[in-house]
C-alpha cells in the first residue's frame, strides 16, 4: 500500500538545540545567578522537566508559567541563591523564551530540508506532531522549513499529547479535510526519536512508525529511556532512510 502521507516530531528529529540546552541556561543565567556548574544544570533540568511533564502535561496552565516553573526549579536545584533567583526570575525567564523561540536557539538538522522536498517532489503529504508548545511555530518559520509542511499540530495547543492516539487521528483528519482527500492510517508513517511517545503511539493509531536514532554527535541529545526495548521496532539513522521504507 502507498504511503500518502510523513508526520514527523520536531525537536531531535527535525531540528535540535544549537548548543546542548543546558550549556544554553548556563550562560543565560550566569549574569544573574554566576556560574552554576552546567552538569548539576544538565541533570537539574532533565528531573524538572520530567517532573512537570508528569505533574502538567500538555502545558496545564500555559507554557510560559510551565517553563517558568521548569528554569526555576532548574537553577535552584543547580545551586542557585534562592533569592537572587526569585529577584531575576523575571528578567530570566523571558530571555530564555525568546532564545527557544528562534534559530538563536535551535538549528535544523542536515537532512531535514532535503527530506521535506523530496518527499513534497513525490507528491507525498508531510505534517508535524509534537508534544510542544506554539513557540515551535515560530522556530520552524525563523529555520525557514517549508510551508507546505501542514498541519502543525502542537500539544499545548490541542490539550492532548503523544503518545494518546487521537493526537495522530486527528492530524489525519485535518490532513484529509485540507487536502480533499480519505487517507487511512495505514497509509501514514510518523517519524519521531521517542519510543513511546511517536512509535508506539503512532502504531497504536493505526499508522506505521519508524525510530529515528541518530548516530555520533547528532544522536547524544534525542530522547533514550533506560532500559527500554527496542526488540521489532523499525529503527532509522537518518531521514534519507524514510525513502527506502516508502519503496517497499
Amino acid at each position: 500500500m502507498s504511503i500518502r502521507l510523513v508526520t514527523f516530531d520536531v525537536l531531535h528529529t527535525l531540528i535540535t538545540p544549537r548548543s546542548p540546552i543546558h550549556l544554553q541556561y548556563a550562560k543565560v543565567f550566569e549574569p544573574y545567578l554566576g556560574q552554576l556548574d552546567p552538569n548539576s544544570i544538565k541533570s537539574s533540568f532533565k528531573t524538572a522537566l520530567k517532573t512537570l511533564q508528569i505533574e502538567k502535561p500538555a502545558y496545564e496552565q500555559g507554557s510560559q508559567s510551565w517553563w517558568a516553573n521548569v528554569i526555576k526549579r532548574t537553577a535552584l536545584a543547580a545551586g542557585a541563591n534562592p533569592q537572587v533567583l526569585d529577584a531575576s526570575l523575571g528578567d530570566i525567564v523571558p530571555k530564555l523564551m525568546k532564545r527557544f523561540s528562534s534559530k538563536e536557539g535551535y538549528r535544523e538538522f542536515e537532512d531535514a530540508l532535503p527530506t521535506l522536498r523530496a518527499l513534497h517532489e513525490r507528491q507525498i503529504y508531510t505534517a508535524v506532531i509534537s508534544n510542544s508548545d506554539s513557540r515551535i511555530r515560530s522556530v520552524l518559520t525563523d529555520l525557514k522549513l517549508p510551508d507546505y509542511m501542514i498541519p502543525i499540530v502542537l500539544s499545548e495547543e490541542e490539550g492532548i499529547e503523544k503518545p494518546t492516539q487521537e493526537i495522530f487521528l486527528r492530524t489525519l483528519d485535518r490532513v484529509n479535510n485540507m487536502r480533499g482527500e480519505r487517507i487511512r492510517p495505514e497509509q501514514c508513517i510518523h517519524v519521531g526519536d521517542e519510543l513511546d511517545a511517536d512509535y508506539h503511539g503512532a502504531m497504536k493509531a493505526g499508522m506505521r512508525a519508524l525510530l529515528l536514532r541518530r548516530i555520533g554527535p547528532d544522536g547524544q541529545q534525542a530522547h533514550i529511556d533506560v532500559g527500554e526495548d527496542l526488540n521489532g521496532v523499525e529503527v532509522i539513522q537518518g531521514l534519507d532512510e524514510i525513502f527506502q521504507v516508502i519503496r517497499r
